[in-house]
Order: structure tokens, then sequence, then C-alpha cells
């Protein structure tokens, strides 16, 4: 098992930034596949962004690059996302998602990818 706790959401105004973290504890979480998706009222979980088990590869979703980036420090089984440039869109309940793979099958922007998920950050981007 492997449990994940999402921290570093907040109220920040449009422009701004933040960082949001993702530590990881139980089963080491180093040899997995890690993600963010971000959920706002109303509508689907949507992908955002995911970054390989060595940290090497990442991807996002085209609303978000350029302005995010994911990172992971293994030693620390943490996983973070910068944000900058928030837009009020970028609204959202952001979580935190692990899949239990080494390895990529492409479909890694699928919320059923993943095993393990945390609770949530809010981040809300003010006009």
């Amino acid at each position: 098992q492997v449990q994940l706790v999402e921290s570093g959401g907040g109220l920040v105004q449009a422009g701004g930034s933040l960082r949001l973290s993702c530590a990881a504890s139980g089963r080491t979480s180093s040899s997995y596949i890690m993600g963010w998706f971000r959920q706002a009222p109303g509508k689907e979980r949507e992908f955002v962004a995911t970054i390989s088990a060595s940290g090497g590869r990442t991807s996002y979703a085209d609303s978000v690059k350029g302005r995010f980036t994911i990172s992971r420090d293994n030693a620390k089984n943490t996983v973070y996302l910068q944000m900058n440039s928030l837009k009020p869109e970028d609204t959202a309940v952001f979580y935190c998602a692990a899949k239990r793979s080494f390895y990529s099958n492409g479909y890694e922007v699928r919320p059923g990818e993943y095993d393990y998920w945390g609770q949530g950050t809010q981040v809300t981007v003010s006009s």
C-alpha cells in the first residue's frame, strides 16, 4: 500500500504561483509512475501532468503546458507540481496519484490507470 498526502494548495491571485507537494509513504513509490489530476466543481477529473519513475520523462495537458512543471525527489518520496501564471480556470481540487508500474503504457492521462490517490488539495485562483 502507498499513502499519498498532498499539500500546498490555497488561494492565489491570477498570475500568481503555487507549488503543490505530494508525500508518499508505505511501500516505496520511487519505482512508480506519478501523476497530478484536478477536478473542478461539476466537472470530471482531468489529467494535468505525469512523471516517470526515474523522473526523466514528463508529460502535460495542453492547458498547463509551459506554465506547470512536475518533478520528483525519490530520496524524499515526494512529487511536486510547480504552477506559475495561474488562471481562474485552474481553480480545482488537485489530486496526486501513483501508478504501480515502472513502465509507461502510454495511457497515463487516464485516471483509471492509477492505483493510489491522495485526498486532494484545493487550489483557488481569483481574478
